[in-house]
Protein backbone atom coordinates (compact mmCIF):
# COMPACT_ATOMS: atom_id res chain seq x y z
CA UNK A 1 0.00 0.00 0.00
CA UNK A 2 1.37 3.55 -1.31
CA UNK A 3 1.11 6.31 1.02
CA UNK A 4 1.13 10.24 0.67
CA UNK A 5 3.47 11.80 3.02
CA UNK A 6 4.33 15.32 1.58
CA UNK A 7 1.24 16.63 3.14
CA UNK A 8 1.16 18.71 5.84
CA UNK A 9 -2.53 19.65 5.39
CA UNK A 10 -4.98 18.38 8.03
CA UNK A 11 -6.80 15.24 6.56
CA UNK A 12 -10.42 16.39 7.60
CA UNK A 13 -9.99 19.65 6.05
CA UNK A 14 -9.00 18.28 2.43
CA UNK A 15 -11.98 16.14 2.53
CA UNK A 16 -13.91 19.17 3.65
CA UNK A 17 -12.45 21.19 0.66
CA UNK A 18 -12.97 18.12 -1.59
CA UNK A 19 -16.64 17.55 -0.92
CA UNK A 20 -17.15 21.23 -1.48
CA UNK A 21 -15.46 21.20 -4.83
CA UNK A 22 -18.26 18.34 -5.92
CA UNK A 23 -20.90 20.48 -4.84
CA UNK A 24 -19.82 23.48 -6.53
CA UNK A 25 -19.20 21.28 -10.21
CA UNK A 26 -22.89 20.15 -9.14
CA UNK A 27 -23.75 23.93 -8.53
CA UNK A 28 -22.60 24.43 -11.45
CA UNK A 29 -24.77 22.19 -13.81
CA UNK A 30 -21.73 19.23 -14.23
CA UNK A 31 -23.34 15.98 -14.90
CA UNK A 32 -21.96 12.67 -13.32
CA UNK A 33 -19.83 14.63 -10.15
CA UNK A 34 -17.90 11.35 -8.81
CA UNK A 35 -15.41 11.67 -5.90
CA UNK A 36 -13.24 8.72 -5.16
CA UNK A 37 -10.90 8.38 -1.91
CA UNK A 38 -7.64 7.58 -3.38
CA UNK A 39 -5.40 7.78 -0.22
CA UNK A 40 -3.33 4.45 -0.16
CA UNK A 41 -3.47 4.38 -4.02
CA UNK A 42 -2.04 7.27 -4.69
CA UNK A 43 1.22 8.59 -4.32
CA UNK A 44 0.05 12.75 -5.36
CA UNK A 45 -3.31 12.86 -4.32
CA UNK A 46 -6.00 12.22 -1.62
CA UNK A 47 -9.12 12.36 -3.73
CA UNK A 48 -9.79 12.51 -7.49
CA UNK A 49 -12.75 14.45 -8.86
CA UNK A 50 -14.34 13.67 -11.97
CA UNK A 51 -17.35 15.28 -13.29
CA UNK A 52 -18.95 15.94 -17.07
CA UNK A 53 -19.46 19.51 -18.57
CA UNK A 54 -22.26 20.05 -21.03
CA UNK A 55 -20.25 22.88 -22.92
CA UNK A 56 -16.87 24.36 -23.07
CA UNK A 57 -18.13 27.48 -21.62
CA UNK A 58 -19.78 25.89 -18.78
CA UNK A 59 -16.81 23.73 -17.95
CA UNK A 60 -15.05 26.44 -17.82
CA UNK A 61 -16.94 28.29 -15.77
CA UNK A 62 -16.77 25.55 -13.60
CA UNK A 63 -12.86 25.13 -13.42
CA UNK A 64 -13.38 29.16 -12.34
CA UNK A 65 -15.21 28.10 -9.52
CA UNK A 66 -13.77 25.62 -8.18
CA UNK A 67 -10.51 27.23 -8.63
CA UNK A 68 -12.15 30.27 -6.21
CA UNK A 69 -13.58 27.89 -3.59
CA UNK A 70 -9.88 27.25 -3.22
CA UNK A 71 -8.50 31.12 -2.99
CA UNK A 72 -11.27 31.37 -0.64
CA UNK A 73 -10.29 28.57 1.64
CA UNK A 74 -6.94 29.69 1.39
CA UNK A 75 -5.72 26.12 -0.61
CA UNK A 76 -5.03 28.22 -4.34
CA UNK A 77 -4.82 25.70 -7.13
CA UNK A 78 -1.21 24.48 -7.75
CA UNK A 79 -1.70 24.03 -11.60
CA UNK A 80 -4.86 24.25 -13.87
CA UNK A 81 -4.28 22.58 -17.60
CA UNK A 82 -7.32 22.77 -20.22
CA UNK A 83 -6.90 21.16 -23.87
CA UNK A 84 -6.97 22.92 -26.88
CA UNK A 85 -10.62 21.89 -27.46
CA UNK A 86 -11.27 22.33 -23.54
CA UNK A 87 -12.77 18.82 -23.63
CA UNK A 88 -10.19 18.08 -20.50
CA UNK A 89 -10.09 20.53 -18.17
CA UNK A 90 -7.20 19.05 -14.85
CA UNK A 91 -7.33 22.00 -11.87
CA UNK A 92 -4.72 20.49 -8.89
CA UNK A 93 -4.89 20.77 -6.05
CA UNK A 94 -2.14 18.76 -4.87
CA UNK A 95 -4.35 16.71 -2.38
CA UNK A 96 -7.38 17.21 -4.58
CA UNK A 97 -7.11 16.62 -7.93
CA UNK A 98 -10.53 17.84 -10.27
CA UNK A 99 -11.01 16.51 -13.58
CA UNK A 100 -13.89 17.75 -15.84
CA UNK A 101 -14.40 16.38 -19.24
CA UNK A 102 -16.67 16.27 -22.20
CA UNK A 103 -18.53 13.17 -21.66
CA UNK A 104 -17.35 11.47 -24.79
CA UNK A 105 -13.45 12.16 -23.66
CA UNK A 106 -14.31 11.20 -19.99
CA UNK A 107 -15.94 7.70 -21.34
CA UNK A 108 -12.74 7.48 -23.14
CA UNK A 109 -9.78 7.77 -20.90
CA UNK A 110 -12.26 6.33 -18.21
CA UNK A 111 -10.92 7.33 -15.20
CA UNK A 112 -13.53 5.51 -12.54
CA UNK A 113 -12.03 2.11 -13.97
CA UNK A 114 -8.22 3.55 -13.76
CA UNK A 115 -8.93 4.25 -10.09
CA UNK A 116 -11.55 1.38 -9.52
CA UNK A 117 -9.87 0.50 -6.04
CA UNK A 118 -10.56 3.98 -4.68
CA UNK A 119 -13.39 4.43 -2.27
CA UNK A 120 -16.40 6.65 -3.72
CA UNK A 121 -17.17 8.87 -1.53
CA UNK A 122 -20.90 10.15 -0.63
CA UNK A 123 -20.63 14.05 -0.99
CA UNK A 124 -24.50 14.86 -2.06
Amino acid sequence: MMSRSRSNADPSEILAFATDAAKVLRDDKCDEVTLLDVRGLSQVSDFVLIASGTSERQMKTAAQSVEDLGKERGTPHYKSTRDTGTTWIVVDFVETVVHLFEPDHRLYYDLESLWSEGRKVNWD
